[in-house]
């Protein structure tokens, strides 16, 4: 086990942080613990984890792990935290199941051009230039909220499922996005003056990660999303990121876009620290990574196609 400092990080009041769950703002319970917050979810079982740790490291796991488990009046039953990729070997002897990611590993635009994609991606990089599509840095402006708006309001459903920010005015989306833009690069495609596609790229120190890549469906014929794509991969490049994470690998069409795109799955460790008897069970049942999980693989894909068939029924899915 990696060392850690031996004593208990001392842990201050139970307080309430605003944050976006499946597009919805929602109050999050949180704790400090050490100068990191950790938030607090669950009813039937209470879990804690670092916030926002897609961007930051737990930085002492034993003296966290010390001082949720003093904490009574907390009752969380079980922590969770991860090593963020590209950092692939577990370091701590705590249980772990793998959790596969979307990895670009990046050196010149060049190479990737050349080398990481095939002829008919690259293709489709240059089809949209080719149509009129021009792609470059912008500012989160009025103007960048509203074609962003504008985007959101086109479908209710996108990629077979509801589309979360669908039915949200300029305000809404302004206030809702703007919580981290000082960590984050915006990137817009633009067809004769109209945003058409955007691109928000958060800056998460040993990697950029792909918060946000979305584009007109009125312009789906011009590639919108590749050139987005390469441009934040020229953009990377000419910053120094040695990798691009894109969020999740899974086995639906966006990972399909990501794969041709020249990402690449690997798999980084997530542990599971159980603190009462009730996240021991939960443990044991496979009960840690919620119901939803607790389905086979091949049964979810079923119910995916079927709520996909469903939308497309309703003359709604995309």
């Amino acid at each position: 086990m990696a060392a850690t400092v031996a004593h208990t990080l001392a842990s201050g009041d139970v307080f309430f942080k605003s944050a976006l769950i499946e597009g919805r703002p929602t109050q999050v319970r949180c704790v400090e613990i050490g100068s990191q917050v950790f938030g607090i979810g669950g009813s039937m079982l209470r879990t804690a984890g670092l916030d926002d740790d897609w961007y930051d490291d737990v930085r002492d796991p034993v003296a966290v792990i010390d001082a949720l488990k003093a904490r009574r009046d907390l009752r969380v039953d079980l922590f969770t935290f991860w090593q963020r990729p590209p950092d692939v070997e577990p370091r701590y002897e705590y249980y772990h199941e793998l959790e596969d990611v979307a990895i670009l590993p990046i050196t010149t635009y060049d190479d990737w051009l050349r080398k990481r994609i095939n002829a008919k991606t690259r293709n489709m990089v240059r089809k949209g230039e080719k149509r009129g599509v021009t792609v470059e840095l912008t500012e989160y402006d009025d103007d960048f909220v509203r074609g962003m708006t504008n985007i959101f309001n086109e479908t209710p459903y996108r990629q077979g499922r509801r589309f979360w920010h669908y039915g949200k005015d300029f305000e809404t989306v302004r206030h809702q996005f703007s919580a981290f833009i000082h960590r984050e690069t915006m990137i817009r495609a633009d067809l004769d003056g109209e945003l058409i596609g955007l691109v928000m790229l958060g800056n998460a120190g040993r990697f950029a990660l792909v918060q946000q890549v979305l584009s007109s469906l009125a312009h789906r014929d011009k590639a919108v999303n590749n050139a987005l794509i390469a441009k934040t991969i020229e953009f990377c490049a000419q910053r120094g990121f040695e990798n691009l994470c894109y969020y999740y690998w899974g086995d639906d069409s966006l990972t399909t876009f990501k794969r041709n795109c020249g990402f690449e799955c690997i798999s980084v460790p997530r542990y599971y620290v159980p603190l009462t008897m009730k996240g021991k069970l939960a443990l044991r049942v496979g009960a840690h990574r919620g119901l939803v999980n607790m389905i086979p693989p091949h049964h979810r894909q079923t119910l995916k196609q079927y709520r996909g068939r469903l939308y497309a029924l309703r003359g709604r899915g995309t």
